[in-house]
């Protein structure tokens, strides 16, 4: 919750300024605290803590300060009244799902969405009785028409991975509203940095911390920011009985990762735009997908929604004349890399590519990766802070040779 007595300040000092308060010894870097549990003061205050009629730490599974650091840094970052941490982004997600739903409530989520997050709603909630539909990411209306009576969650991500498609924030707000349904916005790619969902009427944003927050593909983490009463009553008890809790030491590498998350976001969206257009120009490269260029079917609303920045990933697809041979051109570029990464996270100050299709979305149906748009020839490009001249030569040496 936001101190009234403390100033208003920018979101670049928040990055580096929000934390819990110093202990006694008045570090200036933000302590690590490596402990599971906590000595109580007296038994009283004790039950008061476990109860949570008075603030305070009891037990590792339940809060710890160094990650109480991180959400609060994050919160602060994305205009939230709380957030509350996880080990993971994915865990980030089932969380709120479990905290959420029940059996015979509905979801609706875009079909473009990652493909772990599509099998996890689509096929793992609906073992438990959670039903879903999954739609356009771009067409409001058919957002609109797949609400139902038992909608109680709209679900999007925007850019999408892996093809940077952006979706209304405010439209599709209203549309969860007026259904008395609430909308989440998965915000890993554009970051606090560029875009701010709860300005334009999120209710959950949700963030995988592994990504652009850690910036140096050292950890995992996950987070949900929202209302204090969502995190309190929601989304804590869920963590307290699941135990999908942040460690402390991973809470700490994020919160650091946070101090630089504005200017590396800046530096490693332009290189990003420059290495798009440097792509739509090639002559064996099919399309690009990037929220920067002109060309993209959403560029006028993500320059709205994102700060005028297209964000770090892009994708683009090789020429070819089947599916067979675009899997084989896509791993011939893939192969022939000598200084780029050839890894499936995203978000590192290390340039890294994927093939999707065989990887993050390999688990769904040939048919879910078609409906997602999802080739056999596209290839993800998480650019980092390489000179550009060496990321463009290092790929030039797959595309040059077909």
């Amino acid at each position: 919750m936001k101190d009234p007595k403390k100033p208003a300040l920018h979101r670049d000092t928040l990055a580096v300024r929000e934390a819990v308060e110093r202990s006694q010894y008045g570090e200036n870097s933000e302590a690590l605290y490596l402990t599971s549990g906590y000595v109580q003061p007296s038994a009283e205050a004790g039950a008061r803590r476990f109860a949570g009629d008075e603030e305070g730490f009891t037990y590792g599974r339940y809060g710890n300060p160094t990650v109480a650091s991180f959400e609060q840094r994050l919160a602060a970052l994305e205009g939230a009244e709380a957030c509350i941490s996880t080990a993971s982004g994915m865990s980030a997600i089932l969380m709120m799902c479990m905290g959420l739903l029940k059996a015979g409530d509905h979801v609706v989520c875009s079909h473009s969405m990652f493909g772990s997050t599509i099998k996890l709603i689509g096929t793992d909630l609906a073992k438990f009785g959670v039903e879903s539909s999954f739609v356009s990411q771009t067409d409001v209306a058919a957002w609109q028409a797949a609400v139902r009576p038992n909608t109680r969650l709209m679900f999007a991500e925007t850019p999408t991975n892996p093809l940077t498609e952006v979706c209304d924030i405010r439209a599709l707000a209203d549309i969860a509203h007026n259904a008395g349904a609430l909308l989440c916005v998965d915000n890993c790619f554009a970051t606090p940095a560029l875009q701010r969902p709860m300005a334009l009427g999120a209710d959950i944003v949700m963030h995988s911390g592994t990504k652009y927050l850690d910036g140096q593909g050292r950890v995992m983490a996950g987070a949900l920011c929202a209302s204090q009463e969502l995190v309190t009553k929601t989304f804590l008890p869920v963590l307290k009985s699941a135990g999908m809790t942040l460690a402390p030491f991973n809470a700490w590498v994020v919160l650091k990762g946070l101090e630089t998350l504005d200017i590396r976001m800046q530096a490693q969206s332009a290189r990003a735009l420059a290495l798009a257009q440097w792509l739509q120009d090639h002559p064996v490269v099919a399309r690009v997908h990037y929220p920067g260029l002109a060309s993209h079917p959403q560029h006028a609303l993500a320059m709205a929604q994102q700060s005028g920045c297209g964000g770090a990933v892009l994708s683009f697809e090789v020429k070819a004349s089947d599916a067979d041979e675009a899997r084989a051109r896509a791993f011939h570029v893939l192969d022939a890399l000598q200084v780029m990464s050839l890894s499936t996270n995203l978000g590192d100050t290390k340039t890294l590519l994927a093939h999707p299709a065989s990887t993050s979305h390999g688990r769904l149906t040939e048919a879910q990766r078609q409906a997602a748009g999802v080739v056999q020839g596209l290839i993800r490009v998480a650019v980092g802070l390489e000179h550009l001249d060496d990321i463009q030569a290092d790929l030039q040496r797959g595309l040059s040779s077909f």
